[in-house]
């Protein structure tokens, strides 16, 4: 572990963003316990990983399979694991038994996959599903355009697929520019608000929005999780 990730460092940066989400939580008048923190781990070492969980983070997200591979089966079971970046659905069955949720969904294709892969693993296994939307339209982002979401979520609730529990919403901010991804995220909050309603989908609560650049703005737009690397293990590996 280098001297920028050791385990003080981590400790130091960890406890800054804990406290940040605090105080971005307190001005927008929110209580902290309806903000979940994913710590971002990819690229970062299993060493680097169990270092933050034994200063009690729970909840870790990666974004390839591969590198996921290097450290999940490694953790505790009290790990909850999150997939956040583009899936492609032939790779959906190295999912099952491994994460908890994903946040990354955005074809019926893939849903399907995901549903058989839960199912082969165990009948009783549930992933929690997030629909992944590109609010601002930017082409190098994947996820569904903000008007085929209703579309997609009508055609995905009629399969009924099993083992697949569908929780909310995600998008990425425009980075370097805070007023469209403020934008972005409060449109992200309206579209799942209403998407809740039509459907009577009680449980389509989750917005997952922000990052170490633009956290605290997704918390004052209503993000119910964060995905915050950077900040936290310091720079890419």
């Amino acid at each position: 572990m280098s001297a920028g990730s050791g385990k003080s460092a981590l400790a130091d940066r960890l406890e800054a963003v804990q406290q940040e989400i605090s105080h971005c939580a307190k001005r927008a008048g929110r209580e902290i316990q309806d903000i979940t923190l994913v710590a971002v781990s990819k690229t970062h070492t299993l060493e680097e990983v169990m270092a933050v969980a034994e200063l009690g983070q729970r909840c870790f997200g990666e974004n390839t399979i591969q590198d996921a591979m290097t450290k999940v089966p490694f953790m505790g079971g009290d790990t909850e694991w999150h997939f956040i970046g583009h899936l492609q659905s032939k790779k959906a069955g190295k999912l099952a038994g491994h994460f908890q949720w994903v946040h990354s969904v955005d074809s019926l294709k893939l849903a399907h996959k995901l549903s058989n892969a839960m199912l082969n693993h165990s009948s009783d296994s549930i992933l929690n599903c997030l629909v992944q939307v590109n609010v601002s339209g930017e082409e190098s982002k994947s996820g569904l355009m903000p008007e085929e979401v209703k579309p997609f979520l009508k055609e995905v609730l009629a399969l009924d697929l099993p083992c697949l529990r569908w929780r909310g919403l995600m998008t990425i901010g425009v980075r370097g520019d805070e007023q469209q991804t403020r934008a972005a995220f409060r449109r992200l909050r309206e579209l799942q608000q209403s998407c809740q309603s039509e459907f009577n989908l009680p449980g389509f609560d989750q917005l997952s929005m922000g990052m170490s650049g633009d956290y605290c703005l997704a918390i004052e737009e209503g993000a119910t999780m964060i995905r915050v690397g950077t900040s936290i293990f310091g720079a890419r590996n």
